[in-house]
């Protein structure tokens, strides 16, 4: 598997195949019956969906190409995807012709980036999740109130880059739990944490843990940001790996949430736990002794890819798929004002981002 960026693909990166190939994984015996414990929720959320419907329509309204900046969601097979139907992927907006269309990835951007694009005259469409955007609109108000921010989150990403541009002078970044010792504040008795979105909401809970042992005076921001689909597909997995040998999370390396989810499993139960971006990515060795399979999938994920995951893992006996749901979603989205209506200026039914996205089979 090529290397990636959170902008553009590497030339090498290899196309996404549907369906997978299939009778490549041989079906062994085990010490139990074969079955499959199917995570529910999974995979799409909301903000995901909304972001990669802004492409698409985008493409649609604008004609090809349409820029994006960085990685619209992070995955391989949905930026790849659209990038055949147009899209082009780049790192920074200086890449972009004058005058051409750009989309803001969901992960957010900070306001530099902003003025970047207008001053380039861009025709900017900003795909950011609502929920990224909450985290932002805290930071400038916090930072407004004089308050010092402690960003719990992972260096280099995106959304956290995008959240520290909007208070940048006022935020200190917090890696996790090993970062608090070494923490200097300037005022501890005027302290606020917030955190990316898509974290380890346990890992997260004992950040904040260790901060309130250091500054008993640290604030809460007015909600938790960890996104709610974050914390539905980590609930889900926790529930799974108490059952499951081996847990397999469909997902791209630079998903937060989706790596987060590996960790969750081995951390509640699971033997295994591996991360695929596609089913051809599954080893026979992973299947040896191991009865009941949990699946799951990162927040942009699309379900074409969990579907050949199973399909994959039918052929190797595991044909029983047992759904474990423990939460429903049901949250939709506006898209940009931009292109909330058709080509045509009518009414149109992606106006709103957050629609699972399923599978004929699944629809019936």
């Amino acid at each position: 598997m090529s290397t990636i960026t959170n902008g553009k693909l590497a030339d090498i990166l290899p196309v996404p195949r549907i369906p997978a190939v299939r009778d490549r994984l041989k079906d062994t015996p085990v010490a139990a019956p074969k079955r499959v414990l199917l995570a529910a929720p999974r995979g799409y959320c909301a903000g995901v969906d909304r972001a990669v419907i802004a492409v698409e329509k985008a493409l649609e309204h604008f004609g090809s190409p349409v820029y994006v900046r960085k990685q619209i969601v992070h995955n391989i097979h949905v930026v790849s995807t659209l990038e055949r139907q147009g899209a082009i992927f780049v790192d920074d907006v200086a890449e972009v012709p004058t005058g051409s269309h750009i989309v803001f990835s969901a992960h957010g951007v900070s306001p530099a980036v902003v003025s970047a694009a207008a001053e380039r005259g861009l025709e900017a469409i900003d795909a950011t999740c609502p929920l990224v955007t909450k985290v932002h609109r805290e930071a400038v108000r916090f930072s407004r109130d004089n308050f010092d921010i402690l960003l719990i989150g992972h260096a280099g990403h995106e959304e956290v880059e995008g959240t520290m541009g909007h208070a940048p002078d006022r935020t200190t970044l917090v890696n996790g739990p090993a970062d608090v010792a070494a923490l200097e504040v300037r005022d501890p008795d005027n302290l606020v944490w917030l955190s990316q979105t898509t974290l380890s909401v346990d890992e997260t809970m004992e950040t904040v843990r260790l901060l309130r042992e250091r500054f008993p005076n640290l604030h809460n921001p007015p909600s938790d940001d960890i996104c709610y689909a974050t914390q539905n597909r980590q609930v889900a997995i926790k529930k799974v790996a108490e059952e499951a040998d081996l847990v397999i999370v469909v997902g791209s390396a630079n998903s937060s949430n989706t790596v987060r989810l590996v960790d969750v499993a081995l951390e509640h139960g699971a033997k295994a736990a591996y991360r695929v971006d596609y089913a051809s990515e599954i080893q026979q060795e992973w299947l040896e002794g191991m009865a009941t399979i949990g699946v799951t999938s990162g927040a942009s994920v699309p379900e074409v890819l969990v579907q050949e995951v199973l399909d994959d893992l039918a052929d190797a006996g595991y044909a029983d798929v047992q759904r474990v749901v423990t939460a429903e979603e049901d949250l939709m989205f506006s898209l940009p004002k931009e292109l909330r209506k058709d080509v045509n200026g009518e009414a149109d039914s992606r106006g709103l981002g957050g629609r699972t996205r399923q599978l004929d089979w699944q629809a019936k």
